[in-house]
C-alpha cells in the first residue's frame, strides 16, 4: 500500500486564465502524480512589473503559497513566474520547476520550459511543442458524446465550428461573419455551432440568422458546454485564426481542421498557423471541405516524456 505521506506531489499554479490553466493540466493529467490547481494574485508593485522586479516575498501573493511545498510545480502565465521562484527559493530548490509559454526572462530561472515552435526561446533546458499542450486526447472527446446523445441524429458530415472572435490582434468583422455564415450556409454538412463572449453579440446573431436550424446544432450558452463533444462528434474541425489554443486542441484530434481568417493578426500567431500548415494539420477555409490526414499534435505527452526523462527521480 502506498504511504499518502510520501506521494509525490504536484501543483499547478497560474494566473487563472484557461487558456493557459489547461497546458498545464493536460501536462498533469498525463503524470501519475498528486497534483492541486492553484490561482495565485500579485500585490503592487509586482503585479505590474513581475517577472521583472524579483525580490519575491511571501506576503505579495494572494494567496501565499506556503509549506508543504510540491515536489513538482507546473506554471504558466507571467504572475506565475514570481510564485515559481519564490517556492524555488523556499523550498531550497527542492521543488522542480517547469513553466509552460515563453517566460520573457531567461530559461535558467526554471528547470524545465516548455514553448511552442512559433516562440524565438531556445535552450539546453527548453522543450520545443508544436502548438500548445492541452487536455485533449481520443478517449476524452469520445467519452464527451455521451453527455450530448441529440447531435448522433444530426447527417453527417458532421462540422464542428468553433468561434472566437476579436482580441488584441484579430477584429471579427461583421462582413467577415456574414460572408462566413453564407458559406457555412452552403456546406452539404450537418453543423456544430459554439461561440465565444469574444464573439459579440451582432455576429453571433448574424450566425444565428443563418444557421440556427433544425439542421444543426448550436449552441445557446445554456447548459454543460459541448466543446469536447463537439470535437468527438465532428468529422471536419472549422476554427477561427485568433484562438491559438483552440486551433492546437483541434490539431490534436487527427481530424482534418480548417481556419477562418480574421483581420489583423500577429507575427507570433501567424507564425503558429504557418507551422500547423507546414505539419499538414491545418488549411484556410475557403468554403470547400476535403478530407485530409496527418500526425496528430501529442504535445502535452512530449513534455511529460521530458518531464520524466530529466526528472525520473519524481515517478520512482
Amino acid at each position: 500500500m502506498t504511504n499518502k505521506d510520501t506521494e509525490k506531489k504536484c501543483w499547478i499554479i497560474t494566473e487563472g486564465m484557461a487558456g493557459t490553466e489547461n497546458q498545464c493540466i493536460g501536462i498533469a493529467e498525463k503524470l501519475d502524480i498528486g497534483t492541486t490547481i492553484k490561482q495565485i494574485s500579485l500585490k503592487q508593485p509586482w503585479k505590474i512589473l513581475s517577472p521583472y522586479i524579483g525580490m519575491e516575498q511571501g506576503w505579495i501573493f494572494t494567496p501565499e503559497p506556503t509549506p508543504p511545498y510540491p515536489d513538482l510545480l507546473i506554471t504558466s502565465g507571467r504572475k506565475s513566474i514570481a510564485a515559481s521562484r519564490f517556492i524555488k527559493k523556499q523550498s531550497k530548490g527542492n521543488t522542480i520547476t517547469v513553466h509552460v509559454q515563453d517566460p520573457r526572462i531567461s530559461a535558467k530561472k526554471f528547470d524545465m520550459v516548455a514553448v511552442p515552435e512559433h516562440d524565438p526561446m531556445r535552450g539546453d533546458n527548453v522543450i520545443v511543442t508544436k502548438a500548445s499542450p492541452n487536455k485533449i486526447t481520443i478517449d476524452k472527446i469520445k467519452s464527451a458524446r455521451n453527455g450530448f446523445p441529440e447531435i448522433e441524429s444530426l447527417k453527417r458530415p458532421r462540422v464542428a465550428v468553433l468561434i472566437g472572435g476579436s482580441s488584441q490582434a484579430y477584429d471579427m468583422t461583421q462582413a467577415i461573419t456574414e460572408k462566413l455564415a453564407q458559406e457555412l450556409c452552403a456546406l452539404d454538412a450537418s453543423l456544430m455551432i459554439t461561440c465565444s463572449r469574444r464573439t459579440g453579440k451582432e455576429n453571433q446573431a448574424i450566425l444565428e440568422t443563418y444557421l440556427k436550424n433544425d439542421k444543426n446544432y448550436f449552441w445557446d450558452g445554456s447548459g454543460a458546454n459541448p466543446y469536447m463533444a463537439l470535437l468527438g462528434w465532428a468529422d471536419y474541425i472549422i476554427v477561427t485564426a485568433d484562438s491559438a489554443s483552440m486551433i492546437s486542441e483541434s490539431c490534436t484530434t487527427g481530424k482534418p481542421v480548417y481556419m477562418i481568417e480574421l483581420e489583423g493578426g500577429s507575427k507570433r500567431i501567424s507564425a503558429l498557423h504557418d507551422n500547423l500548415m507546414r505539419h499538414g494539420a491545418l488549411k484556410k477555409f475557403e468554403g470547400v471541405l476535403n478530407h485530409f490526414t496527418y500526425e496528430p499534435l501529442n504535445d502535452a505527452q512530449m513534455v511529460v516524456n521530458e518531464i520524466k526523462k530529466r526528472f525520473g527521480f519524481l515517478f520512482k
